[in-house]
């Protein structure tokens, strides 16, 4: 084996050129190597284009997704200038696609070209060139078209000029994007059209296109002619409390006593909703995916403003704690659109600003705003507070159960905490053990004789148990056969719920059971009470029923009894096709009894037997339709309740209890 060499000399250090300078460090720039550097390499083509339409160069912006996953933006604004450039003795084309910090965003606080632009660096379009294995670039600007062709980061054949007769100016930009710079290329349709989308609301009147090729063109359009007021109304539909306000707002200043003044412009569009929750900024068309100064100034401004009306209005109880940021956000829509000839992203993909001066700015704005408007509107200030307010309280009540219901599920199941009447298993083995969640002592007794020790449990309901679609979570977790089930499980609870989303934490992989069996009878009262179990298992550990863990054990209606055969039919259906196949035979047929009655061969034989029970696996789906039914017969819907009954009850006259 050779020798490693340790030497590291003066000529060990080596600086990358050209292309190689993207090529082999693409995350420096796209912030990751893998997918999404590749979609951050499209924004960075798209966001050129966005620049011209809203300096008022063009009104119209083409996507084109090709099928072998090159992609091309086309617009139709002033054109790339790509000739002669005295001042720098070169070809601009040589600067903007082959240069690195080199672009015409650079004096943006100066009133040059492009006073708010997505582009600061100068380095989106060479970067993205040198990272594609080809790019074409077709210009069409002063008369003529222009065309350059790029391979592997490297020029093909150079500048290509021609007169033209055409009087619309623009740029398409063609590409594909390369597989030795990404380690993925596929970027879905889903991101084109949110990336699109978003580009449509915060630039007003401007028409973006999505054009998808598979084996015809899909296209589809996004336009928002008043933009982010546009975009909230959409969303919040017939759900708002208040009609959308717009505030929009221009303010100069600097970051710091010795930097330059620049300007900022702000546009908001702001709602409440109790059944909805949005905040989204976006900065000189870029989505601050992680916010940044906008995010910390709507925080500031709405908790302060809020909170001083509260206190102002006597709307706290005596020695209540204030509202915080999360009691505002459950129920705030806002939308923020700010641009300014200075910013100061976190790094190159743009996901936040720091911009100090920003913040306070749109901080006494917000504030501002928000007084006028409390003082003009009195009733939807009481209706804005006031559903503020019922959001701490059931934040402070979820928190309190949050805390009992640790205190309750905390304590380690052992020998001296076992729950009553709960048969463990033997084994430990997590991807065989089952538990049987059966009605009542006397079934408890019967699965105990019939089952197998080593894999199957049994926890008894102890009679009817609580309607967790109704109950609040306090009286929930106050019933002790929902908490032993809940402890037997082992996985906590997943409470998805606004107000409760914080409730307990959810393990999944703290689950102690591959199977979750819910057995009770086969008559009314076995049905109700499986309901009952079921919406407890839909309210409070939902994802047990998503990852498919819940069953139900079917028992038989009936048993059939013939001179050398037991039959058992699960339904009127089974029943008739057994007597048919033993027509001309005694038998005797009777109604299965209850679980408690059965000897421990049947229910073996029956319910539990791996090999000849029946299992039917509870979805998603099913276990919602349960709920939404138990809501209507047993819940708070009275008048649907009467409405169901008018309408179905004639059918089940035969089955009533009219004596």
């Amino acid at each position: 084996m050779a020798k490693k060499s340790n030497e590291y000399s003066n000529e060990s250090i080596a600086s990358l050129k050209g292309a190689q300078r993207v090529r082999k460090r693409p995350a420096v720039i796209f912030g990751s190597d893998g997918i999404e550097g590749c979609e951050h390499s499209v924004f960075e083509i798209l966001s050129n284009s966005i620049d011209e339409a809203r300096e008022g160069y063009g009104k119209k912006i083409i996507l084109t997704r090709y099928s072998d996953g090159s992609v091309s933006v086309e617009d139709f604004g002033r054109g790339i200038p790509v000739d002669f450039n005295r001042n720098e003795n070169c070809y601009n084309w040589e600067l903007l696609f082959c240069e690195m910090y080199a672009g015409g965003k650079y004096n943006t606080n100066d009133g040059d070209n492009y006073e708010f632009s997505l582009g600061l660096n100068g380095l989106g379009l060479c970067a993205t060139q040198y990272a594609s294995e080809y790019m074409d670039a077709e210009i069409y600007r002063d008369g003529f078209r222009y065309t350059l062709h790029f391979e592997k980061g490297e020029p093909v054949g150079g500048l290509k000029k021609e007169e033209t007769t055409r009087r619309q100016t623009g740029t398409k930009i063609t590409w594909k994007p390369d597989l030795e710079v990404f380690t993925d290329i596929d970027v879905p349709r889903e991101y084109y059209e949110e990336i699109l989308k978003k580009q449509a609301v915060v630039n007003a009147g401007v028409e973006f296109v999505l054009r998808w090729q598979d084996k015809t063109f899909d296209t589809v359009t996004f336009k928002y002619d008043h933009g982010i007021t546009d975009y909230v109304n959409e969303l919040v539909g017939e759900n708002a409390m208040i009609p959308t306000q717009t505030w929009q707002g221009e303010r100069r200043g600097r970051d710091r006593e010795d930097k330059p003044e620049y300007k900022v412009k702000m546009n908001f569009a702001v709602t409440f909703s109790n059944k909805l929750s949005l905040l989204e900024y976006y900065h000189n068309s870029s989505f601050l995916e992680h916010g940044g100064s906008p995010e910390k100034a709507v925080k500031s401004a709405f908790v302060s403003q809020i909170d001083a009306y509260l206190r102002q209005n006597g709307k706290y109880l005596k020695n209540e704690s204030k509202i915080n940021f999360q009691d505002v956000e459950d129920c705030l829509v806002l939308v923020s659109s700010s641009f300014s000839t200075q910013t100061s992203y976190e790094n190159q993909t743009k996901k936040a600003i720091t911009n100090k001066f920003i913040a306070e700015a749109m901080t006494e704005f917000l504030k501002h705003q928000l007084e006028v408007y409390f003082l003009e509107n009195p009733l939807d200030a009481e209706k804005i507070t006031g559903q503020v307010l019922v959001n701490k309280r059931s934040r402070e009540k979820a928190e309190k159960a949050r805390i009992d219901l640790k205190k309750t599920l905390s304590n380690p199941m052992d020998v001296t905490n076992r729950i009553q009447k709960f048969v463990d298993c033997r084994t430990r083995d997590t991807s065989r053990r089952e538990i049987y969640i059966v009605e009542g002592d006397s079934a408890l007794g019967a699965c105990k004789q019939a089952r197998d020790a080593e894999f199957q449990a049994i926890i008894p309901v102890r009679g009817k148990i609580l309607n967790c679609l109704k109950a609040e979570y306090d009286k929930i977790f106050k019933s002790e056969i929902i908490t032993d089930i809940i402890k037997v499980l082992g996985c906590g609870v997943d409470v998805r719920s606004k107000a409760n989303k914080d409730l307990s934490a959810f393990d999944l992989s703290a689950l102690r059971w591959n199977k979750v069996v819910i057995c009770t009878d086969a008559d009314v009262d076995g049905y109700q009470i499986r309901t009952l179990i079921l919406t407890m298992l839909y309210r409070l550990t939902p994802a047990l029923i998503d990852e498919g863990f819940v069953y139900i054990a079917e028992s038989p209606l009936y048993e059939i009894e013939s001179k050398d055969k037991t039959y058992f039919a699960y339904n009127d259906r089974e029943k008739a096709e057994i007597l048919e196949k033993i027509k001309g035979q005694k038998f005797t047929i009777q109604r299965s009894k209850g679980l408690g009655e059965n000897e421990p061969e049947m229910m073996w034989l029956t319910t539990m037997n791996p090999a000849t029970r029946r299992l039917i696996r509870v979805t998603p789906f099913d276990a919602q339709r349960t709920a939404e039914v138990f809501d209507l017969l047993l819940g708070d819907n009275l008048a649907g309740r009467k409405e169901h009954i008018a309408e179905n009850g004639a059918k089940y006259l035969e089955l009533a209890d009219l004596s």
